[in-house]
């Protein structure tokens, strides 16, 4: 297990890192910090968060985390606040029947007397290990990957102190590594997790991924990953047409997007991995109104994208949503959906 307190290259995370710290590895191992406070809750109605839902524009980056190396002008795909908006509905929709096959898994992995070693790709803000961590039992190490230098210090510091049992956490930030992802780049994980991730990939990015986590005989808790199925009530003749639109988009420049649970079940299956999947929808209501509308925005600019000739009807269609949506009228059903990939141990049976 990497040790607490030190690692190769090892370093602190500054207070603010600039956006344009171009290392390619910055490495800092932090023990688990409190979290810090909500930046969204004084945010304006009606404010549109950057980066909220799925980027629109012609030009739009690519995933935060890449299988390949990203360029150091390349912006980040999701804002700290659109992260933050999602994460008590990300917390409540991830799979709860996937956790105790994983953790008979973990308990029976070889060689890990000094606690697990878990990846997250594409931490973000840190809200799988927030969610995660105090869920196993045993000492923790996490290291977090993203290319966003903001992210992956609002991941460092907010993540848990502490395991289940109350085994110790720490945690190591990694920039950029993910696009050298490779078997010996997991050597001695016994996780890798991810959230949102797979619908963002190609088929190709994905066979590498289910290629690393086989050959390095870890586990992958793969989460969020969009299903292509959105349900809204009261329901409106355009829903449909937008929804296909949408999911059109999220194809798009060979992207797997709803595609992506079918085609990482095949990848990691064809690696020898057992695959388990489980429904993880959003069940978004009155509750959850910042986060519909951001969601509402997105979902509904990507299609008009994809489709310019809805530009008209869809704005008067996001006009009689958001009015709902603002009334407390509004429900929506956002379905995802959770993997959990049990790949051969090394030196092991599965």
């Amino acid at each position: 297990m990497t040790n607490p307190v030190t690692t190769q290259q090892s370093g602190t995370i500054p207070a603010q890192p600039g956006p344009r710290q171009t290392a390619e590895s910055t490495d800092g191992v932090i023990p688990g910090a409190g979290p810090v406070g909500s930046s969204v809750a004084g945010q304006a109605v009606g404010a549109v968060i950057p980066g909220a839902g799925p980027s629109v524009g012609t030009a739009a980056p690519r995933p935060t985390v890449k299988l390949r190396e990203a360029g150091p002008d390349d912006p980040p795909r999701y804002a700290p606040e659109w992260l933050e908006l999602r994460e008590p509905a990300d917390a409540a929709a991830r799979a709860h029947d996937l956790l105790d096959p994983l953790r008979i898994r973990l308990a029976n992995l070889p060689g890990k007397s000094g606690g697990v070693v878990i990846h997250d790709l594409g931490c973000g803000t840190g809200s799988m290990g927030r969610w995660l961590a105090p869920r196993l039992d045993g000492a923790q190490h996490w290291v977090l990957h993203d290319r966003d230098p903001y992210l992956l210090h609002f991941a460092a510091v907010s993540s848990p102190r502490s395991a289940a049992d109350g085994s110790r956490v720490s945690v190591e930030t990694r920039r950029g590594d993910v696009a050298r992802l490779t078997p010996d780049a997991l050597q001695g994980a016994s996780l890798v997790t991810a959230s949102a991730l797979l619908d963002v990939l190609t088929r190709e990015e994905l066979d590498t991924l289910a290629a690393a986590c086989a050959g390095a005989g870890c586990p992958a808790l793969l989460t969020l990953s969009v299903a292509g199925r959105v349900e809204l009530t009261p329901s409106h003749p355009l829903d449909a047409e937008i929804a296909e639109a949408f999911n059109d988009h999220q194809r798009r420049d060979g992207l797997l997007g709803p595609d992506a649970v079918t085609a990482a079940a095949e990848a990691f299956s064809e690696q020898g991995a057992t695959v388990r999947l489980h429904p993880s929808p959003w069940r978004l209501g009155p509750e959850q109104a910042a986060l519909t509308e951001q969601w509402l925005r997105g979902w509904v600019g990507a299609a008009v994208e994809q489709r310019p000739d809805l530009r008209v009807p869809a704005e008067a269609y996001l006009a009689d949503r958001l009015a709902a949506c603002a009334a407390g009228e509004l429900r929506v059903t956002v379905h995802h959906t959770d993997l959990l990939a049990l790949c051969r141990p090394v030196g092991g049976a599965s």
